[in-house]
């Protein structure tokens, strides 16, 4: 059986989804792999590392695809690669299916074993096949860099001669995978930290990092069974915007990282908020992507309101494809290594495993 993966369009996507430490990993497994030339160049990875640990080289993506049974990809393939997919070949990759539904919709008519590894179950079993954990833990870092290397003020305290310096403070909005990684790289940069959350459970994790939990007051917790946030009331809404005034006027970088599943992230900065920041305060939306947690972010740009700079950054990994790439690749083979049977020597597509069972895309349906 032969692993196969080609390069993504590199004018939006630098990550790859083999590394040459899994490629051994999935050989090791019994497996062949197979990668088109110049596969990794471009993250100072040559061909040559991959040789060594026994992969193949072809010349062409469509010869990738046309000799592989599974194929890995980071993001959903293109048209031209969904033509030459051929009857049966197992497509594994980060497919995105409610924004790509025309496009799976058209892999699953050719009868293409399709997962997407964002539909991974919260279990226990599933942890070290979870990209979005993996890649929001880099996010929640590199927003921290980037409002910093905006911000043109030092961040830490410093006590000098001339004068105190005083410490940044930054106010952290969402804590789930990104947003607890935010507060830990903003306080080992030696900010003052604080960060809110819808759901209770939160508390405890922002302070075990140093953190201080805002909150509203008398709230209800608004948490899933799988932990994630849900949806608040209007009369939620209302009483964090008060909170959010105090908090604002007192903070100089804000980390937007608030995600609802499947649907468009929660409005939670609106115009009147951001304005009441000072002049040189950072904005910096995580969430821009699906829609934003702040007002005047846009994918790709960096507004400015009032001196105030909003950040909005398109595909924030590419900023650091190397290291996304690498933890990708490892979620990708732990995925693989549960579906290949060492016994049957081929891959099991086994529908009683709650892991394949919730990542496959069985039908063509509306997806939301």
């Amino acid at each position: 059986m032969i692993v196969g993966s080609i390069k993504e369009d590199l004018k939006s996507e630098k990550r790859v989804s083999i590394t040459p430490e899994t490629a051994k990993n999935i050989i090791n497994l019994g497996l062949k792999v197979i990668i088109e030339n110049d596969y990794a160049t471009h993250i100072g990875i040559a061909d040559k590392d991959y040789e060594i640990v026994g992969v193949e080289i072809k010349n062409s993506p469509k010869e990738v695809i046309n000799n592989c049974n599974l194929l890995t990809k980071v993001n959903c393939p293109s048209d031209d690669e969904i033509k030459d997919l051929k009857d049966k070949t197992i497509l594994i990759g980060m497919l995105n299916p409610s924004k790509n539904q025309n496009k799976i919709n058209n892999i699953i008519k050719k009868n293409i074993n399709t997962f997407s590894l964002e539909l991974l179950p919260r279990i226990s079993r599933a942890q070290s096949m979870d990209v979005l954990s993996s890649q929001s833990n880099l996010a929640g870092y590199r927003s921290v860099v980037d409002s910093i290397y905006e911000f043109e003020k030092a961040v830490p305290m410093m006590m000098t001669a001339a004068g105190t310096v005083p410490a940044a403070k930054v106010l952290v909005i969402g804590a789930g995978v990104a947003g607890l990684q935010a507060i830990a790289t903003a306080k080992r940069l030696g900010a003052i930290v604080s960060a809110t959350d819808v759901r209770a459970a939160s508390k405890e994790q922002v302070e075990s990092l140093g953190g201080k939990f805002l909150t509203v007051d008398k709230s209800e917790n608004l948490e899933t069974e799988g932990g994630y946030a849900k949806e608040v009331s209007e009369d939620f809404k209302k009483k964090q915007a008060e909170m959010m005034k105090d908090a604002l006027k007192k903070n100089d970088i804000v980390i937007c990282t608030a995600l609802i599943p499947g649907k468009p992230a929660p409005r939670i900065l609106s115009e009147e908020l951001v304005k009441l920041m000072k002049p040189g305060s950072i904005v910096y939306d995580l969430a821009v992507e699906q829609g934003g947690n702040s007002a005047f972010s846009e994918v790709g740009k960096i507004n400015v309101v009032n001196g105030i700079k909003v950040i909005g950054v398109n595909n924030l990994m590419n900023r650091l494809p190397k290291t996304a790439s690498s933890l990708y690749a490892k979620n990708l083979f732990s995925f693989i290594r549960n579906l290949f049977s060492k016994e049957k020597k081929n891959f099991n597509i086994n529908l009683e495993d709650e892991i394949i069972e919730k990542t496959l895309i069985k039908e063509t349906k509306k997806w939301k």
